[in-house]
């Protein structure tokens, strides 16, 4: 029997030809709603799915009983219910590793255009404003030789740490549930508790993934810990942040900056202050947006669910314990 899989979203035609050379594929392109009937009747037979941006609840597992194993085209999985997937049997894949570099070069963008004004002095030059020399009221800040403080020091925060390092000679901080020595050698990283951190950072960057005891890990205590002279990135997820908190620590003059590439709520709303503000740097989040990335991310994703459906150990597998349970 050829083994089902329900493709969603947008999938190149080459990875879908991948997958087809081994597998029956329904795809979705344009799925808008996991209610969608024809998208339902498809996973009532699937044994695999793939793609990015679906909400998979527990009701959605219920309606697909052959199920084995999900592959998302993204490094973080915070919209799967993993102890239920585990309790299942049913593996769960993601793609670390191919997006660090790019998701890094992204938080350090983030970084010198928020120091610098870049996104605010570009629209001075646009709207024609620009009439004489820059003067003091637009200076930025410097970034070589200040303080990063690093919140998360896994894959993407060591990339980010080691562009400020060993690119621009600044100093490293970084809070973590467990010591990093190996980074500590390399880069000359100093651990510290999160409230030492914010207050010694001239920049303090969030990585950490989203998980019950990091949702609004960042808020008002924190924001009013941190410097006057501090610039804010986020570029870990939007919930991380207590996003009210943030807009007021900007507008009250808290800190002096912010980067995001995340927001609580995405797309963000037109309504939302952050947009609007001249000393923030809003992205549409793009950190691992680039044509090599997420088409890498894709590969990885055809290899992960291929592997699975065929009975060999994905190559980047969240719920170790569902792969344990199906060996036994």
């Amino acid at each position: 029997m050829t083994k089902r899989i329900v493709a969603y979203r947008r999938i190149k035609p080459h990875h879908l030809e991948a997958l087809r050379r081994d597998f029956h594929v329904d795809h979705f392109p344009e799925l808008a709603s996991a209610d969608d009937p024809a998208f339902r009747e498809a996973m009532a037979r699937a044994h695999g799915l793939i793609g990015a941006g679906l909400g998979v609840t527990p009701e959605l597992l219920d309606a697909a009983p052959r199920l084995e194993a999900i592959a998302t085209i993204s490094v973080g999985y915070d919209n799967f219910p993993v102890e239920e997937l585990t309790r299942r049997g049913i593996l769960l894949c993601n793609t670390p590793d191919v997006l660090t570099e790019t998701t890094a070069d992204t938080g350090f963008l983030l970084i010198m255009a928020a120091a610098r004004r870049a996104v605010e002095l570009a629209e001075l030059v646009k709207r024609g404003d620009w009439q004489a020399s820059i003067d003091e009221p637009h200076f930025g800040s410097d970034v070589h030789g200040k303080t990063l403080g690093m919140i998360g020091f896994g894959r993407i925060g060591a990339a980010i740490a080691r562009r400020g390092a060993l690119g621009f000679g600044m100093r490293i901080l970084y809070s973590n549930a467990s010591p990093k020595p190996a980074l500590e050698a390399e880069l000359g990283a100093e651990r510290r508790e999160l409230d030492a951190l914010l207050a010694e950072a001239d920049f303090v960057c969030v990585t950490v993934p989203l998980t019950a005891e990091t949702v609004h890990l960042i808020g008002a205590h924190e924001f009013a810990r941190m410097k006057p002279s501090a610039i804010f990135v986020n570029i870990a997820r939007g919930k991380v942040v207590d996003e009210s908190a943030l807009i007021a620590a900007l507008e009250k003059g808290q800190i002096l900056a912010a980067g995001l590439d995340v927001f609580e709520q995405e797309p963000l709303s037109p309504e939302s202050p952050l947009p609007h503000m001249t000393n923030v740097v809003a992205l549409p989040h793009i950190g691992s947006a680039t044509h090599e990335t997420r088409d890498a991310m894709a590969q990885r994703a055809v290899d992960n669910l291929t592997l699975a459906l065929t009975g060999e150990r994905p190559i980047s597998l969240v719920n170790e314990a569902a792969w344990t349970r199906r060996r036994r």
